[in-house]
């Protein structure tokens, strides 16, 4: 099983990379996504039972978690200019099939989705209930690096994943203490839709 478990990042990488520099399809990379991170989870069966997803010791964390974590949006919509973010990137994302159209489905999806599979994958699965930095934290963040390439400069990617590679910390320790996966899912909910909506605001003006 570990040895099964050192690779199990690979095909969510993978899927993530055929999505945006083969098909060229956000949809494709997340749902591309989705399906081998639950096809690497049905090859590992772990024991971890799937009702840790909405296991909470205190409200407290739950709060903590979902206000912390709201603030991704509201970072980002003030550092946006210092990002130095592509002239071309409300192209880049049409072709990509984020349209006008497309936008709030793809926001619905990620927001109410991605944030239960993630955790129950990288938290989880590959998760670990150490203090210090834990290499699965740098490993859920790398893969954001694909995401962003093309789109900023290689120094405020290099920036983007050391962020995420201390949210990937933050979520583990609050699951720890917390006792469940509940609190770091639904803060993972409020970055990614924050941080969505935004991109989806300014890039629509």
């Amino acid at each position: 099983m570990n040895q099964y478990k050192t690779f199990a990042p690979v095909l969510p990488y993978l899927a993530i990379g055929a999505g945006l520099f083969w098909f060229n399809n956000a949809w494709a990379a997340l749902v591309g996504f989705h399906i081998v991170i639950l096809f690497t989870v049905w090859v590992l069966r772990p024991s971890l039972p799937v009702n840790t997803l909405f296991k909470s010791r205190s409200p407290k964390w739950i709060a903590a978690s979902v206000l912390f974590c709201s603030t991704s949006g509201i970072g980002l919509y003030f550092l946006w200019p210092v990002f130095d973010v592509a002239d071309d990137l409300p192209a880049q994302l049409l072709s990509m099939g984020l349209t006008l159209a497309s936008w709030p489905w793809f926001i619905a999806y990620f927001s109410l989705i991605n944030p239960f599979v993630e955790e129950y994958f990288w938290r989880g699965v590959l998760g670990n209930d150490m203090l210090n930095l834990y290499i699965g934290d740098v490993v859920f963040a790398g893969y954001h690096s694909m995401i962003l390439w093309g789109r900023v400069r290689p120094i405020f990617i290099l920036f983007a994943v050391m962020i995420l590679v201390s949210a990937g910390w933050l979520w583990r320790q609050i699951s720890r203490e917390d006792g469940g996966l509940l609190a770091a899912s639904l803060g993972h909910m409020a970055a990614d839709f924050t941080i969505l909506t935004t991109i989806y605001w300014i890039s629509a003006l």
